[in-house]
């Protein structure tokens, strides 16, 4: 046998998680692969090894541990991995990314199997191209990278925050079927502020505070330059960094490069899907809302500025726009008297009397729409809900912060403080809620209705960049996929149990747009959706993964 033979064959073809088949090798291919013996005999298809796979999935005792599961699965066989999630996106879903995913990357350094991806780190700076080109694939389409700098509601987690890209990237495949081969998650390791993570003996991070933003940019500036040399045409999806930094990474590569900021655009583009769809049940238009933000960071001020050009398309100028959005943080009301504001903030300063109040502000501002990005549970009282429906018939109530005890507040509060008059939305999926005999099926507002959609659009179009009104039609698109049945029952956004189809449809009106723009650098077919579809990865042995 030779060394290629042996490279091909036997064990090493077992180990291998893109070619593996397991059970389902053929007789002949056990042979020809020197496989026999290796394998027990029974010969299965891929809907048996799924059967099993469900099977144990049953048995375990968490979601967690549901996690790490499937997470040693994909190590061990993608094919079947795939084939599992995609069975059941909207049970899958909630396992691989959030709310699950929060807790395995509080316990990624002790719950750590294998490697995935890549880990680049702040000493490595000089040298990114060269350690990019150990990635044994050279057509990456997508990169997403992640500093940990604020991983969901749980702030600097460093290097524990790595299942991010991943399970983001793993949600491009599962939820829009862009071929995982393209995929590739980072995590820039820049050290952390969380000390009780650097005295962690099982931390596998860098025991070091993280350098000025100077510094970051410095690390970042090389990064983007090493992976558009060595994956030319890649698209740059930053995840979960630090807010000011995201801010400021975003404004900084945008106009020159193909990236974009989950956190920022997706949060943003998700909210407006549900506000267009909350707007549609109220038969109101976007323009003729006032807004109040509860949290002003990155999520924040992303929304903000994404509703703004959405108002600005509706006929409404720049600055008429702002003025009717007003923003609340942990040291109260933003308005002109803060001193304590950074230039995205400052834009959204108002005229108006200081209060570190949220009810208050409710009060003095009489707000139709209460969107919470503050991580802080609980936020929206009793109060301040009953504030919000004195002044309009049906109140928009987004508590769209995550993991669940981060929620500003839960739809059973909302529906209830409100007599059932609240639209709501929260950022992870909450159970049914009943109010006087009527049955209400709270939204979640989470980004995976857009970011997937975006990606298999990128993949198919290839454009040199992409900006903000990209993601307001798409989130035009994933609102006009909520039935009017839904609607009655207060969902703003499409079902879960067929999320291919929905990001399918999104995917093709953000195609059409940047057709429509000229942003693509591929000719446009005929037929742009039935073009998308012969792209779709669908798992299944023998197939062609592109």
């Amino acid at each position: 046998m030779t060394m290629a033979d042996a490279m091909t064959s036997g064990p090493v073809l077992l180990n291998d998680p893109l070619r593996n088949k397991g059970t389902a090798f053929t007789t002949e291919e056990r042979r020809d692969s020197r496989l026999e013996g290796l394998l027990p005999a029974a010969v299965e298809t891929l809907g048996r090894q799924v059967e099993r796979v469900l099977g144990h999935l049953e048995a375990k005792p968490n979601d967690l541990e549901r996690y790490i599961y499937l997470q040693n699965l994909c190590d061990i066989n993608e094919t079947l991995f795939y084939a599992t999630v995609m069975s059941d996106p909207a049970r899958f879903v909630p396992i691989v990314y959030d709310p699950t995913i929060a807790d395995a990357c509080l316990q990624y350094g002790h719950i750590f199997r294998r490697p995935r991806g890549m880990y680049l780190t702040r000493h490595m700076k000089g040298r990114f191209a060269a350690i990019l080109g150990n990635w044994p694939i050279r057509d990456v389409r997508f990169i997403c990278i992640s500093s940990g700098g604020r991983i969901l509601g749980l702030g600097d987690i460093g290097v524990n925050g790595a299942p991010i890209p991943i399970g983001k990237l793993q949600l491009y495949t599962a939820c829009a079927a862009v071929p995982p081969d393209c995929l590739l998650p980072i995590h820039l390791d820049i050290g952390t502020t969380n000390a009780t993570l650097r005295a962690d003996p099982l931390y596998p991070g860098l025991r070091e505070e993280p350098p000025t933003p100077d510094e970051v940019d410095a690390l970042v500036d090389e990064f983007v330059a090493a992976a558009n040399s060595v994956f030319p045409g890649v698209c740059i999806h930053f995840e979960d960094w630090k807010g000011s930094d995201a801010i400021r990474l975003l404004a900084r590569y945008k106009d020159e490069h193909l990236v974009y900021n989950d956190d920022i655009q997706g949060t943003a583009s998700v909210t407006i899907a549900g506000l267009t769809t909350a707007l549609q049940i109220k038969g109101e238009k976007l323009v003729d809302q006032r807004i109040l933000f509860a949290g002003a960071g990155s999520a924040g001020i992303g929304i903000a500025d994404m509703i703004v050009e959405a108002m600005i398309d509706e006929g409404l100028g720049k600055d008429d726009a702002r003025a009717r959005i007003s923003l609340f943080d942990v040291n109260g009301l933003i308005e002109q008297g803060r001193k304590d504001l950074n230039p995205s903030q400052q834009a959204y300063a108002r005229d108006l009397k200081p209060t570190k109040s949220l009810a208050d502000s409710v009060e003095l501002l009489k707000p139709t729409i209460l969107i919470g990005v503050s991580t802080v549970g609980g936020l929206f009282t009793e109060e301040v809900v009953r504030n919000m429906a004195k002044h309009a018939d049906r109140p928009i109530i987004f508590a769209l912060s995550n993991p669940t005890d981060k929620a500003e507040c839960t739809p059973e509060q909302a529906y209830g403080w409100t007599d059932g008059k609240a639209l709501v939305a929260t950022g992870v999926q909450f159970p049914d809620v009943e109010i006087g005999g009527k049955t209400f099926h709270p939204g979640q507002a989470n980004n995976f209705y857009v970011f997937p959609a975006v990606g298999l659009a990128v993949y198919a179009t290839r454009p040199e960049r992409i900006d903000d009104k990209l993601f307001i039609q798409a989130a035009r698109g994933s609102a006009d996929q909520v039935g009017r049945s839904d609607r009655d029952k207060g969902m703003l956004f499409p079902r879960q149990e067929n999320i291919l189809e929905t990001e399918l449809t999104t995917a093709t009106r953000i195609a059409e747009y940047l057709f429509d723009q000229g942003r693509a650098t591929v000719e446009r077919p005929p037929d742009v959706r039935a073009w998308i579809e012969g792209m779709i990865y669908k798992p299944a042995y023998g197939a062609s993964r592109t």
